[in-house]
C-alpha cells in the first residue's frame, strides 16, 4: 500500500482536458466533467468527474472530489476520491482523505486522517460531490 507504485499513471496516459497554468490563480468553485491539471494556484473547492491531476508547481486550498486524483503540488483541504489517490514524493497534503485506493510515494508529506470507502460510495461522487467527505461511516451495515 506504501511505497513506490509500479500501477502510477503518467500525465502521458491520460486526456487532460482543462489545465491551470503555473502562473494563474483561480479564486472559487471548479467544476470538470473531464480529467484537469493544475499547475497554478486555486483557492476553492474543485470537483471533476474523472482524473484531477495537482502538478508538482500546484497549490490549492480547498476540497477535491474526483475519480482519481495524483498529487504532486501542495494541497489543504479534503479529498474525496471514489477510485485511487496517488500521493507523490514530491506531493503535501494537510487534511482528510476518502478514497477506495491509496498510493503514498516515499518523501511524500501527509497530515490527516483516511477513510477508505467501499464500492457502494462510488455513487456519492457521481450524485453530490460533496457528499461523500459527509457520508456516515458504517461498521458491519451499520451507521457509527
Amino acid at each position: 500500500m506504501f511505497g513506490k507504485s509500479n500501477n502510477t499513471v503518467s500525465d502521458a496516459q491520460i486526456k487532460v482536458v482543462t489545465i491551470l497554468g503555473e502562473d494563474a490563480v483561480f479564486e472559487g468553485h471548479l467544476t470538470a466533467k473531464e480529467a484537469v491539471r493544475i499547475d497554478g494556484t486555486i483557492k476553492g473547492d474543485c470537483a471533476c468527474e474523472k482524473e484531477f491531476i495537482v502538478g508538482q508547481s500546484g497549490h490549492i486550498t480547498g476540497n477535491i472530489t474526483a475519480q482519481n486524483v495524483i498529487i504532486s503540488g501542495r494541497v489543504e483541504g479534503d479529498i474525496a476520491a471514489s477510485g485511487k489517490l496517488e500521493l507523490l514524493s514530491t506531493g503535501k497534503l494537510i487534511g482528510n482523505i476518502t478514497a477506495k485506493s491509496l498510493v503514498v510515494d516515499e518523501n511524500a508529506c501527509f497530515d490527516g486522517r483516511c477513510t477508505m470507502a467501499s464500492t457502494n460510495t462510488d455513487s456519492f461522487v457521481k450524485n453530490d460531490p460533496v457528499s461523500l467527505l459527509d457520508a456516515p461511516e458504517e461498521t458491519n451495515g451499520k451507521k457509527r
